[in-house]
């Protein structure tokens, strides 16, 4: 349903506008006391960086942040992340993640990052908190931060917005009539954009996820998805349905599609049944790092790489390379 509204194939979005309204009001006030100095953002040692989406739902921004991470990391550059970790409840925060640290503490976004880079990875309602307690511990040359796009406390040297090419902007309008957290017009501010499938237009980068071999959970044992037999899929991301796309372009046809929520708490009882004798159950990576701990013999996960095309992916490292390496701030 809330799809339907977001796109506008619903008309329930015109009885939600008032709350939109209200909503662009006070995201747009926030932003303006920034601008103006009425309140203060606080500036790093070390470069920021900000990947970050326009709209609610999945965008592919994590597999963005880990392409941009270890792209920086092959050409020597020494790179921490922050995140806001959805879905954690940390004791305390900042947390700083080590390899203990479980996806109830710091969210799976957080833990998937950190596994897939060994990066510092710091997690913090504040940003700024987060920030300062890698610093405090690694001698780290560019920070980035997973989502945060709207976290004006932060301030940042490069904004790169990742836009879904297939749904885009939905409706254009703000939540809860639509997907907006800001208006389209901001990617006129940022340094880059990324679409993730679909067509990209003049200007932005192409983008598209490409899926590795299927890993099983237990073992480690790498495999064509093609060659699993009788698979359930399981995708508890922003849009499921990008997943079980991927699975139909690798040859896969479920025979059971299981949408779960994006950070949906997961435990071995309710994953455990999503599948009958002789079945095999394929998630996301992202699920897979909350279910690691109670895994079965017959559950594997479909690792995803953003692969972007085009001249501007280099221009936009070399910058970011710059920028470290100088590890000041533009004017």
């Amino acid at each position: 349903m809330i799809a339907r509204i977001w796109s506008g194939e619903s008309p329930l979005w015109r009885l939600l506008l008032p709350l939109s309204w209200l909503y662009g009001l006070v995201s747009g006030a926030i932003r303006l006391s920034y601008r103006i100095g009425l309140n203060k953002s606080w500036r790093a040692p070390v470069p920021v960086v900000v990947v970050g989406n326009l709209t609610a739902g999945g965008n592919g921004k994590t597999p963005v942040v880990i392409w941009l991470v270890e792209q920086l990391q092959q050409r020597g550059v020494r790179v921490g992340i922050v995140s806001r970790g959805y879905g954690g409840k940390a004791a305390r925060y900042p947390l700083l993640l080590n390899p203990q640290t479980s996806t109830d503490e710091a969210g799976d976004e957080p833990v998937l990052i950190f596994q897939r880079t060994g990066a510092p990875v710091a997690v913090s309602p504040v940003r700024s908190d987060a920030v300062q307690a890698i610093l405090a511990r690694y001698p780290v040359q560019i920070i980035v931060t997973d989502d945060g796009l709207q976290h004006y406390r932060l301030a940042r040297d490069k904004e790169i917005v990742v836009i879904d090419g297939v749904r885009r902007f939905g409706n254009g309008w703000w939540l809860p009539a639509g997907p907006m957290r800001e208006r389209a017009s901001r990617l006129q501010s940022v340094d880059a954009v990324i679409v993730n499938g679909g067509e990209a237009r003049q200007g932005e980068i192409p983008m598209r996820l490409h899926p590795g071999l299927a890993i099983n959970l237990k073992s480690g044992e790498r495999r064509d998805v093609r060659e699993l037999a009788h698979v359930v899929a399981m995708a508890g991301i922003g849009h499921p349905p990008r997943f079980f796309a991927t699975l139909a372009d690798c040859g896969v046809q479920p025979e059971k599609a299981i949408a779960l929520a994006d950070h949906q708490a997961l435990d071995h009882a309710q994953v455990s049944a999503f599948t009958g004798s002789g079945q095999t159950l394929v998630m996301t990576e992202k699920d897979a790092v909350k279910c690691r701990a109670f895994a079965e013999d017959h559950w594997w996960y479909l690792p995803v790489d953003a692969q972007l095309t085009g001249d501007k992916p280099e221009q936009l490292l070399r910058e970011l390379l710059t920028l470290a390496q100088q590890g000041n701030h533009p004017a």
